[in-house]
């Protein structure tokens, strides 16, 4: 549900409007292209990097709050770890589209470390792998266990890429699994409580393999897994995340809410309650 649906190029106007200045609080910015396979970079430097410096901006300029997606994909290979307090210039993304993100944050950073004005309160939010409703409308971007509901409803099994690492047998390739549910509600408690500004992790704080997030999903659906291992195109396998972990302890030292939501709890309450309702209210 919303007020307005206004195209990204048309919100200035709207924003600079006297009585949408007095009103506003809070600007919530999820919008990205978050394609990890988008090779153009001017595009993704343009809607993912200057676009959220200008909203920082207008914020800033009217002293009001942001909240604004960044990435895990900022980590890169974890080279460093998944720690939200690792200084962003040190960050090396295996993609544009992680290089975008962690070059705003670079930037969000350098605002307060050298005392230039910001919003009152703002945050970088780097989501691990979220998933969950309303994600309807991303196309190829849908997550895992979205695709999974799709496969397993009309083939009986689902596809997962082969590994091309020794460590990781196929389909053990791990992730920070996340459901939206817990990351709606961390924004709305970054609101009410107002911790120090700057950058936190989004993530469960463990990472499971993709069989355990697949095999969940046929559990939801009462089927037998069956899981089918394909390989992985060549245009991912020099820029393939093999491991991420959110560390969690920034967050949860700020006084912040412990994630509610296992992979098996996410993804039974996502495919029984909305992929496969008719007419789900979220």
């Amino acid at each position: 549900q919303f007020d307005h649906f206004l195209l990204k190029d048309e919100i200035w106007a709207f924003l600079n409007k006297p009585e949408v200045i007095e009103k506003t609080t809070w600007i919530i910015h999820m919008g990205a292209n978050s394609s990890t396979t988008e090779t153009n970079k001017e595009h993704l430097w343009e809607n993912n990097t200057h676009y959220t410096q200008r909203l920082f901006e207008w914020c800033t300029k009217h002293q009001k709050n942001f909240i604004y997606a960044s990435s895990a994909a900022t980590y890169g290979a974890g080279e460093l770890g998944y720690d939200d307090r690792t200084d962003p210039e040190l960050l090396k993304p295996l993609n544009l589209y992680g290089e975008s993100k962690v070059l705003f944050d670079r930037w969000a950073m350098e605002q307060t470390a050298t005392q230039k004005p910001c919003p009152p309160h703002w945050y970088g939010l780097k989501f691990f792998n979220v998933y969950g409703p309303n994600e309807y409308h991303k196309g190829s971007m849908t997550s895992v266990p979205f695709k999974a509901f799709e496969q397993i409803q009309k083939t009986g099994s689902m596809k997962l890429f082969k590994s091309y690492h020794p460590e990781y047998a196929d389909g053990d390739q791990m992730r920070d699994f996340v459901y939206v549910k817990d990351v709606t509600g961390w924004m709305k408690e970054l609101m009410e409580k107002e911790p120090v500004n700057g950058i936190y992790n989004m993530g469960f704080g463990k990472a499971r393999t993709w069989n355990a997030l697949v095999e969940a999903a046929f559990v939801a659906l009462s089927k037998k897994p069956n899981i089918e291992y394909i390989p992985m195109p060549d245009n991912l396998k020099n820029q393939y995340q093999y491991f991420t972990e959110a560390n969690m302890k920034k967050w949860l030292n700020a006084g912040m809410s412990k994630p509610k939501w296992s992979v098996e709890d996410g993804v039974k309450d996502y495919l029984q309650n909305y992929l496969n309702t008719p007419n789900p209210v979220a």
